[in-house]
């Protein structure tokens, strides 16, 4: 390991930093234990992470004042900062939508003139752009859902999960989605990748793969064992053993978590026995 750490920075408080500490923890990293922690050296994995407000994140590592970020897709894309995604993390997913009074918004075409009340404008504005519609966009910290009944706004554009706050202010959603969010692994755009981010990369993606992935383990009759392996491919061909039973083998692959409990079944109707599933707590691919 060489003395220089890579220097990553979390998010200190919200909807993405108890999450971002997990992954982070089942990747083999130490973490904060007392949430009024600025910073957090673990020095024997060669980090050094900073814990940040959520929407500074991408500025700091678009500056390359630190080399990795934890932030959210939306975030990022607000901030207009010179960084960029180096892998999607699968969690803090949300959609970003257009909300107005019933009947008020029938095409995108209808949001030309109107005035936008939004906390994430280089979203909302770049979204216009690109459809070429000039409107009026207004920043707001929170709460946009009253800023039309207070006639601050038309149209509002907000994190939509349920569409239930919207329908509790008198308010419709619209339009097609501005945005697909989620956390994101970050880095500075157009630099090269500083010294220790594949490992610390490589760490979070076999975090990943095993969220989604279980180890299954069967015991398959040996003339059927060629539509077993259709069933379980695995990711480079199963592992198989030679059982004491004659004419038997043991299967092990790794299979998508879901659907696996459907897949016991496919593999017990074509003959497979003791079949069992395992957690995957880390994996290098």
């Amino acid at each position: 390991m060489t003395d220089q750490l890579l220097r990553i920075a979390i998010p200190n408080k919200g909807s993405l930093s108890a999450s971002a500490s997990e992954i982070l923890r089942e990747a083999g990293y130490r973490q904060r234990s007392d949430s009024k922690e600025l910073s957090l050296l673990d020095h024997d994995n060669g980090v050094e992470f900073f814990y940040l407000r959520p929407r500074d994140i991408a500025l700091y590592v678009g500056e390359g004042t630190l080399d990795v970020g934890i932030t959210g897709r939306d975030l990022l894309l607000d901030s207009g900062a010179k960084a960029e995604e180096a892998l999607q993390l699968g969690f803090g997913r949300s959609r970003f939508r257009f909300a107005a009074r019933p009947g008020a918004l029938t095409s995108l075409d209808d949001l030309a003139g109107k005035r936008i009340a939004t906390s994430y404008v280089g979203v909302v504005r770049r979204h216009l752009e690109e459809r070429g519609i000039e409107a009026e966009v207004i920043r707001l910290d929170g709460a946009v859902e009253s800023s039309i009944q207070l006639g601050v706004a038309d149209v509002i554009a907000d994190v939509v999960e349920t569409g239930s706050t919207m329908k509790a202010a008198g308010l419709e959603i619209a339009g097609d989605v501005i945005l697909e969010s989620e956390a994101v692994l970050i880095t500075r755009a157009g630099a090269p990748d500083p010294e220790g981010f594949e490992v610390f990369k490589r760490r979070l993606d076999g975090v990943l793969v095993a969220r989604t992935y279980v180890m299954m383990d069967y015991d398959m009759p040996q003339e059927r064992v060629e539509e077993a392996v259709a069933l379980t491919p695995g990711l480079e061909g199963p592992t198989m053993s030679p059982l004491h039973r004659e004419g038997w083998v043991a299967v092990r692959a790794m299979v998508p978590r879901d659907g696996a409990q459907k897949l016991m079944d496919d593999l017990y109707e074509i003959g497979a026995r003791a079949i069992l599933l395992t957690d995957i707590h880390a994996c290098r691919l």
